[in-house]
């Protein structure tokens, strides 16, 4: 038996670089253990926010993994506080599906803002250049994307294009200085002892 993550995700780019992270972390949590991810269920954060569009995405990532396992949703914060934010979708979470485990994650302004705390472990990969260096404080920049676009030596990055080939490099031990990326790898974490526990049961 494996365990089965459903995740509900806003962006194109988080659609194939989400079931990356979370197999990743499974990876160094378990090698052992198979993770199965789901193609996640996308629906834009604007609608999400909405009474009962995020409900309805919970259940839908729920079906998708056949109501066993855990519930992930990650969203980028934007603008929004994410101690006020997560903390209301994860109860919204919790309501629509209360028997799955279940973690909000709010990238502190988007998620790209992981890979900005990371940047040193992206030196020369994807068009980046081999001198490339973090900002003091990743999570407080305004436009990681237009970041990333800055830094490559070729092109714009495009979260389509580049953000699963850079989700499957970028560093946890250094992204982990970003307190957002700290948190849903801890979430990521609990979920996947919790359903290791069923699957050996």
């Amino acid at each position: 038996m494996a365990a089965r993550i459903g995740c509900v995700v806003e962006g194109h780019g988080e659609v194939e670089s989400v079931p990356i992270l979370v197999r990743r972390i499974a990876r160094q949590f378990d090698p052992a253990l198979a993770v199965i991810v789901p193609h996640p269920v996308r629906v834009p954060k604007s609608k999400l926010l909405r009474a009962g569009e995020l409900e309805r995405a919970v259940k839908l990532a729920a079906l998708n993994i056949g109501g066993r396992g855990g519930i992930l949703v990650i969203l980028d914060s934007d603008e929004d506080c994410p101690a006020h934010l997560g903390p209301e979708l994860l109860a919204r979470t919790v309501s629509a599906r209360s028997d799955l485990p279940s973690a909000v994650v709010l990238p502190h302004k988007e998620f790209e803002s992981w890979f900005l705390a990371a940047a040193n472990s992206l030196r020369g990969r994807h068009r980046l250049p081999p001198t490339l260096e973090s900002p003091p404080k990743p999570e407080e920049v305004r436009g990681a994307k237009e970041w990333l676009s800055g830094q490559m030596l070729e092109g714009a990055y495009s979260p389509k294009v580049d953000q699963a080939s850079l989700t499957e490099v970028f560093d946890f031990d250094l992204a982990r200085r970003a307190p957002s990326f700290d948190k849903c790898y801890r979430d990521v974490l609990r979920l996947l002892e919790m359903l290791r526990a069923h699957v050996e049961e």
